[in-house]
């Protein structure tokens, strides 16, 4: 499966699970199936649970009796488990992000590399997409999704323009986007800047970063005692909702205690520092380069 997705960090994402055998596990990015498989590698007995809201991921589902795949979004992990009559997991991993093959796939529209209509839509079933936010929503929304989920420089600038633009033709494709925020690249780094662009309408058209807190605060639910959290993000929004949680228990990021003065945690951090790639790994697969591996061990 790695012409889908090569998974990264494979062996230290899966180690950090500490699987038990005969335990209950969570991948709530199937993908390729790259994770899933090496976790299905060490059980015996056990069983794995896997989310894909994509439905081209369904393509490599797993023909194992001990594994399950879901066709959802992970933020519906409580209730999509609970139909399987499971209340509580040994381990969840997740590998935050866009696949390899949705950015390579050129009509899904997540990539600056191709000519396309521009989508971006994870769930392909999904109302809103990359056009509907460039040509529907007000300036002082586009501003905010730019500031927020890009955080580009001049975000009410390039507002501006996408919203004027749009007055006189809709903005369909990828390159129209392009050719209408090219004075804003700076020399040298259009290609940085394009993906801000786009990571800023990506997140925005998935509610990545509602979907991730919701997750993250299920899995706090589900995991037993001593089970492992197992994230792997690609940029800093994603990874500071991760540290914060698991360093301070909450996504603000201040520390709460209760009336004695006990720190109100649900993690306890395994890796002190996050885990990154190899350099050999980085070589192999460039988009690998971002990564950041951070587990937690249920108190």
């Amino acid at each position: 499966m790695s012409k889908y997705h090569e998974p990264v960090l494979l062996n230290e994402s899966v180690d950090g699970l500490n699987i038990d055998s005969k335990g209950v596990y969570v991948d709530v990015t199937f993908g390729g199936g790259g994770h899933s498989r090496e976790i299905l590698s060490k059980l015996d007995g056990g069983h794995l649970y896997a989310f894909d809201q994509d439905d081209e991921a369904l393509n490599n589902v797993i023909e194992d009796e001990g594994f399950t795949l879901i066709n959802a979004n992970f933020r519906y992990l409580k209730n999509s488990l609970r139909m399987y009559g499971v209340k509580e997991v040994d381990g969840l991993l997740a590998d935050l992000g866009v696949s390899s093959h949705q950015f390579d796939v050129a009509d899904r529209g997540f990539s600056i590399r191709f000519e396309s209509d521009l989508d971006m839509r994870m769930d392909q079933n999904a109302e809103l997409d990359a056009y509907k936010v460039l040509n529907t929503y007000e300036q002082d929304e586009l501003r905010d999704v730019l500031k927020c989920y890009g955080e580009l420089k001049r975000p009410g600038a390039i507002a501006s323009v996408i919203f004027e633009a749009k007055q006189n033709k809709p903005i369909k494709t990828v390159n129209e986007l392009k050719d209408l925020l090219r004075s804003f690249a700076p020399k040298m780094q259009e290609h940085k800047f394009f993906a801000q662009v786009f990571q800023a309408i990506r997140i925005e058209v998935n509610d990545e970063l509602n979907a991730l807190r919701n997750m993250l605060l299920q899995a706090q639910d589900i995991l037993k005692p001593g089970g492992r959290l197992v994230v792997i993000s690609y940029h800093s929004l994603e990874d500071r909702l991760v540290k914060n949680l698991i360093q301070k228990g909450n996504f603000e990021g201040e520390l709460e205690q209760d009336f004695y003065g006990n720190k109100l945690l649900s993690f306890k951090k395994i890796t002190r520092k996050p885990i990154l790639p190899s350099d050999v790994e980085i070589k192999l697969n460039n988009r690998a380069r971002s990564a950041k591996l951070r587990v937690a061990e249920k108190i």
